[in-house]
């Protein structure tokens, strides 16, 4: 078979985690992400909050694109963006998304399900308040999504408002604000030698999480 310039099926690399047992987990979803979050960013602190949010529209048209995990509890996965965005209109049509974290070097993944809400005003207010004035004024000046005619076009408007600006000050755009996701599925994935994975899943059962484990 003749191989192509895009041809990857020589590219392996072997997974030589530690394994991951049922006993290994903790009986609370939210504290076993815990742990393996606080050991991935002892591990590599940069890259430990990015996280692929996958949404898909009333067509069921998915997308996915990596946005930055800022806080997190039993209540919800929370992050920030324009409302009018792809994904912020995605949600709007179907409120249901799934993040996936990747941490490289632990050869470990965790998939979460479940059903998407927005944050209140005072949420969004407060956490835009303490964004760098740079990042206020990208967030108020680009309507992200939306085609623009070039990027000196965007570093106009960028200028412009950052002109306007009182007191270093900028208006939170009513557009912009915070969703959460409501975890209703876990998936702890460990990569192990030969493919032979682990992959463990607690799903949510009335007011009770149960555990399952997948074949790789």
């Amino acid at each position: 078979m003749e191989s192509s310039q895009g041809d990857l099926t020589q590219i392996r690399r072997e997974y030589l985690g530690k394994g991951l047992s049922r006993a290994d987990l903790s009986a609370d979803p939210v504290a076993q992400f815990t742990k393996w979050f606080e050991q991935a960013s002892t591990y590599r602190a940069d890259d430990v909050s990015s996280m692929t949010l996958a949404t898909a529209n009333d067509s069921g048209m998915p997308s996915a694109r990596i946005v930055l995990l800022k806080h997190f509890d039993e209540h919800g996965f929370c992050w920030y963006t324009d409302y009018e965005s792809q994904k912020g209109n995605d949600l709007a049509q179907n409120p249901q998304a799934e993040l996936m974290f990747y941490w490289y070097g632990l050869e470990r993944q965790v998939r979460i399900q479940g059903q998407v809400h927005k944050l209140s005003q005072d949420s969004a207010q407060h956490y835009f308040s303490q964004r760098p004035l740079e990042s206020q004024v990208s967030a108020a000046a680009s309507h992200q999504s939306q085609a623009i005619g070039s990027r000196e076009a965007l570093e106009v408007n960028v200028a412009e408002l950052a002109a306007q600006c009182i007191n270093d000050k900028v208006i939170r755009p009513e557009r912009w604000g915070g969703y959460a996701l409501v975890p209703s599925k876990f998936e702890f994935w460990q990569g192990r030698e030969g493919r032979l994975h682990d992959r463990l899943v607690y799903l949510r059962v009335g007011d009770r999480w149960e555990v399952q484990r997948l074949q790789p």
